[in-house]
């Protein structure tokens, strides 16, 4: 199986799973205590956690603190409703954990319109009044980045909040230095699933949406997983660490990509994206088709999460694409564990099969 699907998920990272096993321990090591104990086992888990929550605040601006959640997606509702939000403005192409929250939560919603280069333009007319402004650093559909800090001045000038989600982009680029509230999870960046965080600048209020025990410093009840805690932080810290290496990579196999894949035409900006993102249409396709035809290689239609749904593409509508561009649009993810090799060797057997077509 060759895979091509990064966005969706991306591999566990060998480092993080070799540390987290410390903490998946049986009887026969204390790595299973609770690390809310006060007790020495408990005391050692949660200065595991402690130096964990410090390598994922490597991928943030400095002057906030980390809240660890069960994902992004619980992170993204903890910013929305605990920010007492009720006038919000999102992005055309956000996350349905983004929209559908703020639809719940806000009594005035609006959309902000992205070009057909899916980017929100720095100068783009906002409501006139807002609370909460929420723009995705890198979308998960077609890897588009966008301005954040500009933005994020410009919610401030109306008084309002800035939330990022930053799912797409956390180590991956520079952090968003304006935002007040950013959303990320571990499994996009080779990291574990079960565990994202909230990124909180200091002074801004939240109130927790789960009431319980009162971790978190009393925003997320719950007893945190020293395992999944720990392998977050590892994958954030070698995040950091490979950065320039990963994004290298990634360059690389995109060019090698687009050029084996001719007759195509890609989706989104081909200058202000994530190039581990490769979104593309050709007039014709059958997606399924292909998809059927090509078992062994693992690649998408979009987000993996509304796929089934059965509805063109949210994210490829806001562009301006018809239903039928959209419905032939395919998303090739790649990243730290591809080999040039079998993503060459997958894009010539999706251009000759879509060929047949």
């Amino acid at each position: 199986m060759i895979y091509l699907d990064y966005q969706a998920t991306t591999p566990l990272a060998p480092e993080a799973r070799e540390a987290m096993m410390t903490w998946l321990a049986g009887p026969e090591s204390s790595g299973f205590a609770n690390p809310h104990s006060p007790h020495r086992p408990g005391r050692i888990a949660a200065a595991a956690i402690e130096i964990a929550r410090d390598q994922v605040a490597a991928l943030f601006p400095p002057g906030g603190r980390v809240i660890f959640t069960s994902g992004a997606t619980e992170a993204l509702n903890l910013a929305i409703v605990g920010s007492g939000a009720k006038a919000i403005a999102a992005s055309a192409i956000e996350h349905s954990a983004v929209i559908e929250t703020a639809q719940y939560a806000a009594d005035a919603f609006s959309i902000v319109p992205v070009d057909g280069e899916g980017l929100v333009d720095p100068a783009v007319a906002l409501p006139d009044r807002f609370d909460l402004l929420a723009v995705m650093h890198v979308n998960n559909e077609i890897g588009t980045v966008q301005p954040i800090n500009q933005l994020a001045a410009r919610a401030k000038e109306k008084g309002a909040l800035m939330l990022c989600d930053a799912v797409q982009g956390a180590g991956k680029f520079a952090p968003p230095e304006g935002a007040d509230l950013i959303a990320a999870t571990a499994h996009k960046i080779y990291g574990p699933k079960g565990i994202g965080c909230l990124w909180v600048r200091d002074g801004v209020d939240l109130k927790p949406i789960m009431r319980g025990g009162g971790q978190e410093g009393g925003l997320r009840s719950g007893t945190l997983s020293p395992a999944l805690c720990v392998g977050f932080g590892i994958a954030a810290r070698l995040m950091v660490e490979r950065r320039e290496r990963d994004t290298a990579q990634a360059d690389e196999l995109f060019a090698a990509a687009c050029a084996a894949l001719p007759g195509f035409v890609l989706n989104g900006s081909a200058e202000k994206r994530w190039r581990g993102n490769l979104n593309l249409r050709r007039e014709g396709l059958d997606v399924a088709r292909l998809m059927s035809d090509l078992r062994d290689i693992a690649f998408s239609a979009g987000s993996a999460c509304a796929s089934g749904k059965g509805k063109p593409s949210r994210v490829l509508s806001a562009l301006g694409l018809n239903d039928k561009q959209a419905r032939t649009s395919i998303r090739l993810g790649f990243g730290r564990y591809s080999r040039m090799d079998e993503v060459v060797g997958a894009c010539e057997r999706i251009a000759a099969a879509a060929a047949q077509q």
